[in-house]
């Protein structure tokens, strides 16, 4: 198996950052390159009632926060001895900007964490992990976060 790029998505959740663990230790164990990648999702527009033509409010854009959680991964990344380490922020519909960066830069892997949503969300919402694994053509690692059981109550 060759696996000289990775790409891992961040999010600043923790999934996500378990999911860039994995990647790290993946990147090293094979000497591969490392890309790590976020999103910044839009945020709706709402529109004035009383003029339809103007928004109410146009909130700020979320690109700055984005960018520090990929800056932050970039760093954990080169602290842990990866020096073939990219970052990159981009803007938009979630599921579809993944998708497209990974069709234009494809990866030999592609690694993200799993936010675990429950079946009745999925249903409702459906899940940007499965689409990604749906509609790519690499292999993806989903990673998720171990569950922890609670301590025995003393009595």
């Amino acid at each position: 198996m060759q696996l000289g790029k990775i790409a891992v998505a961040v999010d600043g959740s923790p999934n996500a950052a378990h999911a860039l663990e994995y990647a790290v230790d993946l990147a090293k164990r094979y000497g591969a390159e490392l890309q790590i990648v976020a999103v910044a999702p839009l945020i709706p527009v709402y529109v004035s009632t009383t003029d339809p033509w103007v928004p109410s409010e146009v909130p700020e854009t979320e690109v700055k926060r984005y960018q520090a959680v990929v800056d932050a991964a970039v760093k954990t990344a080169e602290a842990a001895g990866l020096t073939a380490v990219t970052g990159v922020c981009l803007e938009g519909v979630i599921v579809d900007e993944l998708l497209a960066h990974v069709e234009h830069h494809p990866p030999d892997l592609f690694v993200m964490g799993s936010r675990g949503l429950s079946t009745a969300k999925r249903l409702l919402l459906g899940s940007v992990s499965d689409a990604v694994v749906h509609h790519t053509r690499c292999p993806v690692l989903l990673v998720r976060l171990a569950e922890t059981t609670p301590a025995p109550k003393k009595q």
